[in-house]
């Protein structure tokens, strides 16, 4: 093995079980990065992938050199930070994961702050409608709804948020008042894609017993433009309802839901300085803008 560069290489391709996807993610050609895997398993003299038309799955050789390669990485970056120091901002790139609603109404502005206190700083943020694959680093955190179970993972409680059913003003002035559960009856509910439910804690509709979602998606925001569009009847995320002045809340004491965000990390990175700065600032700035925005929800939602 001639240095960390061709361990780098292996990592991406065990991640990805792909040349091109390990050649985008380390932005290098797929031969090339075929040749650097195959000069590897010659200086080791073993296998480490085995090729199908899946993609490329570690062989055993390769799932005992992958933990060996994950201390590597890691001693590579407590290096870089060691020699860099501790600046006075945050540099570099941090990619998190998270789910549509989050990523869409939430993250953005947290972010955007966050870049502005530290100029030199990339902040990618991926909107999954699944659970983010730290494993495979997808990215280097990730936001999630309920908190795993399983992996060699460090999970955080960000905070507590509220959703409730909301609708728009032109639905709501097309369609008689709405006072009572039974008054639901008979109204076009939007929400998930029943089947492409990741996470028990987003059947919003199944926890108040809908059985049929005539306008579904699994994205949060094709549901929220449906929503503003007069389409139908569904949850909302409260710190959602500033953006969408349009939309007002509909049962709001009988219908109220509570879940959890959690900020997800990969268990060794914990002793990365550089990186447990940034996963505070991202806390801090979501408690902080979620409050914002459950407040003025308050207002915009204008309670029936």
């Amino acid at each position: 093995m001639d240095n960390w560069d061709d361990l780098r290489i292996f990592l991406a391709v065990a991640r990805d079980e792909s040349l091109s996807a390990a050649g985008r993610r380390l932005r290098m050609d797929a031969a090339t990065v075929g040749r650097r895997v195959a000069r590897l398993e010659e200086s080791l003299g073993a296998p480490l992938f085995a090729k199908s038309p899946q993609g490329y799955a570690l062989t055993e050789a390769g799932s005992r050199l992958v933990r060996f390669a994950e201390e590597a990485e890691q001693a590579a970056s407590q290096a870089s930070e060691a020699l860099v120091g501790r600046a006075e901002g945050l540099s570099g790139q941090f990619r998190i994961g998270a789910p549509d609603g989050c990523a869409n109404f939430l993250l953005p502005q947290v972010c955007a702050r966050i870049a502005d206190d530290n100029p030199d700083l990339d902040v990618q943020i991926v909107a999954l409608p699944r659970v983010v694959n730290l494993s495979r680093r997808e990215a280097d955190m990730a936001i999630a709804v309920s908190p795993p179970s399983a992996g060699r993972l460090v999970v955080q409680k960000v905070t507590d948020y509220r959703l409730h059913l909301a609708a728009s003003d032109e639905y709501l002035a097309a369609h008689a008042p709405i006072t009572t559960l039974d008054d639901l009856k008979g109204h076009r509910a939007i929400g998930y894609i029943p089947d492409m439910i990741f996470d028990k804690e987003l059947d919003y509709l199944g926890e108040l017993g809908v059985e049929r979602v005539p306008l579904a998606s699994n994205s949060v925001a094709v549901q929220f433009h449906w929503l503003q569009q007069g389409a139908g009847l569904g949850i909302v995320h409260d710190f959602a309802m500033p953006t969408a002045p349009g939309l007002r809340y509909v049962l709001r004491e009988a219908i109220s839901l509570t879940r959890s965000f959690f900020l997800v990390r990969h268990a060794d990175d914990r002793r990365l300085e550089r990186q447990t700065r940034f996963a505070e600032a991202l806390v801090a700035g979501m408690r902080e803008e979620l409050t914002r925005l459950e407040l003025l929800a308050e207002r915009a939602g204008a309670p029936d």
